[in-house]
């Protein structure tokens, strides 16, 4: 039975043609996550790409207990799966099994398999919200912090083309072992825009995109659909997206911002892609 601190929403998989049908609205119902961060509460969207799970969990006063969904089929959260909890909020604490983690903004935690994993707040005030990943499992590894300046980063792109860019591998081969998340972090430079241009897709894993540090105001248009049919989705701040294998997933904001990037699926390895030529876009 799901805990009353806990909501979930299930969301299957959409083939390619299917897609290229939608309009606006059902674009949104398959693919666009939002209202993840509510204070006191862990949303959870269960998708069927994969099997992840991506979703967020804000605590303020109390500590939030991540408890089994009925779509694990398991007694607990982490009977079978593996997590990785990235806080973009204020200070908080992630409590593994009886161990503790402290975390500032943009640093994370991965919890393996079989573990138990409550989250806190440091200051109600200025409370942590923990984006969460969670893909199935199949061995035990250990739990691990790693702040943002432990992760692995990649300067690239120029202003010249407005994609100017760091990107921060949080799980790299050299670093923390997982089953198979992959999660890393992309922050653009002030007055770059384009992110993952020229794109590319990868037919072995999905992908999931939290875009956050934008303003109330800003958007940014995030873009998928097989190369030659695409689709856009408009983002606000701290809202997620599904990019199954087969699609895209690239965007163009209104003013430079971030985002958390989460694959799961056959391959870990980042160079496992088939890049789309630019005069194939349509």
């Amino acid at each position: 039975m799901t805990a009353s601190h806990i909501d979930y929403t299930i969301r299957y998989a959409i083939d390619p043609a299917t897609a290229a049908r939608m309009d606006t609205d059902a674009l949104r119902a398959n693919f666009h996550i939002g209202d993840l961060f509510r204070q006191g509460r862990i949303s959870l969207t269960y998708t069927h790409y994969d099997r992840m799970i991506v979703g967020g969990a804000m605590p303020v006063d109390e500590p939030l207990a991540l408890e089994a969904i009925r779509p694990t089929g398991t007694p607990r959260f982490l009977d079978r799966r593996e997590l990785i909890a990235v806080n973009i909020g204020g200070t908080g604490r992630i409590d593994v099994s009886g161990q503790s983690f402290r975390l500032e903004p943009r640093d994370m935690v991965y919890a393996g398999m079989g573990e138990e994993v409550t989250f806190s707040s440091e200051d109600p005030a200025a409370p942590a919200k923990f984006y969460l990943l969670s893909a199935p499992a199949h061995q035990a590894l250990p739990s691990r912090h790693i702040r943002i300046g432990d992760a692995k980063r990649l300067d690239l792109g120029s202003a010249a083309t407005s994609n100017e860019r760091s990107i921060f591998q949080f799980i790299h081969p050299e670093g923390v072992k997982t089953c198979q998340l992959v999660v890393g972090m992309t922050q653009l430079a002030p007055g770059s825009v384009w992110n993952t241009m020229p794109c590319h897709v990868h037919d072995r894993r999905m992908e999931a995109y939290l875009y956050f540090d934008l303003a109330d105001g800003a958007r940014v248009l995030h873009l998928m659909g097989e190369p030659a049919e695409t689709r856009h989705i408009v983002m606000a701040k701290e809202e997620a997206v599904l990019s199954p294998p087969w699609s895209i997933h690239s965007g163009c904001g209104t003013s430079s911002y971030a985002f958390i990037w989460a694959m799961a699926g056959d391959n870990v390895d980042y160079t496992d892609v088939e890049m789309v030529p630019m005069e194939a876009l349509r």
